[in-house]
């Protein structure tokens, strides 16, 4: 019985293998002759492959052919001007298609020379984008780089702020007595473009004004691509539009004064959207929501979301309404205020909100926020004593003003999965204690993560995060419960629950610290196109002075698993505490968007 299994799964694997076999391409010609590997490569690259060999000798001469001229017009592509090739073919009963290539000297490259079709350039733009033609007499003289030349000139004077350069036929001198390819680019550069005001067109109830103010440039500025993409980056930022575009008017519409306006076309998204969602955590209890988000009211792209959410640790009901561009380009006013509802194993809070914050974008990705926070409510709080050294349970009715600043900084090359780079974030947090206890305290909070490729292509990656929490000014009996550090969970250490790492009283309730200390080691290995596969350990502590304390280090590892979507990866992650206290559970299973950082 052992014998006749082997030989079954050897007949098995055999099929296997040769059933591969007869499906894999195969060359469509061999490429034989003295040719350099590179070119080699680049030869059978366009030669290309097909499914199965040829079934006769008619058809492998049809393909040496045909392989024959794809080589011909790769070579001469390379510079290789004077090659000499033969087609052919070898065998009967199972014929092969062949090409001998013979490339002969390399044609290198002459003086470049650009012919300007009038009106022409001036002279500061002509030296600046002649330039950038970038071709050195005596390179190979390789057809792709005279066209990336041309292309490099007409981008030139786009930038320059001729909107309408354009290349008209190119001739390029191909001398077989010199071994010399000179190209002759004939450059047509238009008019120079100066830049008038906005035209709207929407059916929606965007202001015009509003969207001017907008525009990176003023009335007879020089045109410049770049403030253009600004000016449709600004507009899509807002989220309000599911289409913009932004061009220069048709020449028939440019003013009197010679200017010309910039078209822009909003296509709004559905002015109301309501969104419903429940969640599921064995960490966290249970939760559901319900929004209303209404777009584009006030017609200046303003988003307004209000709604309820029930959950066993944060119940909210209330709204937020975001501002855009207000007042100046890249400036988010952002005002909310919530009735809020928070029951954790360390405190509870019921609790009126207010706030206001400023949001200034710099450049593509990051930003500084300021802002004001106002908090009225009561507090059910369970802590520690320090001097009693015992725990206590008190409630008290507290108004907090917050002031806030932050800023944050990412140059990383994916907001969902970045590969390589970093990020930083910094804030502060000036706040006031009135009611039943008076304090004034600072609390700041630093975090950086940094993405390191370990193989071409990024198909390892090296991630690292470390974030670092204080409070000064306060003491732990003082500052309110909210305001403290905690630590554990899926957006800090993975293996524990929410607010677990903290060290606890005796009734196994998370006891707050005035310091916080977190990091986390992820490798992230890619797995064909779709998956990635994840090893990582995190590691927090929970201090009760100002300074971190790194002598209480808890630590969770795991494994995980990304599946890429267009949009961003999906996660799963598996955890486990690795130095497991009662209460802890066993493992912590976590789902959901982007990376863990």
């Amino acid at each position: 019985m052992t014998s006749r299994t082997n030989l079954l799964l050897a007949g098995v694997a055999l099929w296997a293998v040769c059933g591969h076999a007869a499906l894999a391409d195969v060359p469509k010609a061999q490429i034989r002759g003295e040719v350099d590997a590179d070119l080699r490569r680049q030869l059978e690259q366009a030669v290309g492959q097909v499914e199965a060999a040829p079934a006769n000798r008619f058809e492998a001469r049809r393909r040496a052919r045909d392989a024959m001229e794809a080589a011909q017009a790769l070579l001469r592509s390379e510079g290789y001007y004077q090659p000499t090739l033969e087609d052919d073919v070898e065998g009967e009963e199972t014929p092969v298609a062949i090409v001998t290539v013979t490339p002969g000297r390399r044609f290198v490259l002459g003086e470049t020379r650009v012919n300007w079709i009038a009106p022409v350039p001036d002279a500061v733009t002509d030296q600046a984008v002649t330039k950038e033609i970038n071709l050195t007499p005596g390179d190979p003289g390789r057809a792709a780089d005279v066209l990336a030349a041309e292309g490099r000139v007409v981008a030139g004077l786009t930038r320059e702020g001729y909107a309408d350069a354009k290349a008209e036929p190119r001739r390029v001198v191909v001398d077989h007595a010199t071994f010399t390819v000179q190209p002759n680019f004939n450059i047509a550069s238009g008019a120079l473009v100066r830049l008038d005001g906005v035209l709207l067109r929407t059916r929606g109830q965007t202001n015009p004004q509003w969207v001017a103010g907008l525009a990176p440039w003023k009335a007879g500025d020089r045109y410049d691509p770049e403030d253009v993409a600004e000016l449709e980056r600004r507009l899509l930022d807002t989220g309000v539009y599911d289409g913009v575009g932004v061009a220069l008017a048709p020449l028939d519409q440019i003013t009197p004064e010679g200017l010309r306006p910039v078209m822009v076309t909003l296509a709004d998204r559905p002015r109301s959207l309501l969104e419903a969602g429940a969640t599921y955590s064995t960490a966290e209890g249970a939760g559901l929501d319900v929004f209303q988000t209404r777009y584009n009211r006030l017609g200046r792209a303003a988003t307004l979301r209000y709604g309820v959410r029930i959950a066993s640790i944060d119940s909210r009901l209330g709204g937020e309404v975001s501002l855009p561009h207000w007042r100046r380009p890249g400036q988010t006013l952002k005002l909310s205020s919530y009735l809020v509802n928070e029951q954790t194993d360390a405190y509870d809070r019921t609790a009126a909100t207010v706030n206001a914050d400023l949001s200034q974008r710099i450049g593509k990705t990051s930003f500084f926020t300021y802002g004001l926070g106002l908090d009225a409510g009561r507090y059910s709080e369970n802590r520690f004593d320090p001097i009693t050294q015992a725990p206590i349970n008190f409630d008290r009715d507290l108004a907090i003003l917050t002031a806030r600043g932050a800023a944050y900084m990412d140059r990383s090359n994916d907001p969902l999965n970045p590969t390589q780079g970093y990020r930083f974030y910094v804030s502060a947090q000036p706040t006031a204690v009135t009611g039943e206890d008076t304090v004034f305290f600072l609390r700041t909070e630093t975090q950086a993560t940094a993405y390191l490729p370990l193989q071409d292509g990024a198909k390892t990656v090296l991630a690292g995060r470390a974030r670092i929490g204080s409070i000064i000014g306060g003491e732990e009996l003082t500052v309110p419960s909210d305001r403290l550090f905690y630590s554990g969970g899926g957006g800090s250490v993975r293996g524990y629950s929410y607010q677990s790492i903290n060290p606890r009283l005796p009734d196994n309730t998370p006891r707050g610290g005035l310091s916080l200390f977190e990091t986390s080691i992820e490798v992230r290995r890619d797995i064909g196109e779709k998956f990635q596969a994840v090893a990582f350990i995190d590691a927090g502590a929970i201090g009760f002075q100002e300074t971190p304390n790194f002598n209480n280090l808890r630590y969770g590892a795991g494994v995980g698993v990304r599946y890429k979507l267009p949009f961003g990866p999906v996660r799963a992650d598996i955890a486990i505490p690795l130095d497991k206290r009662e209460g802890d559970s066993a493992f912590q299973l976590y789902i959901s968007i982007g990376q863990a950082f």
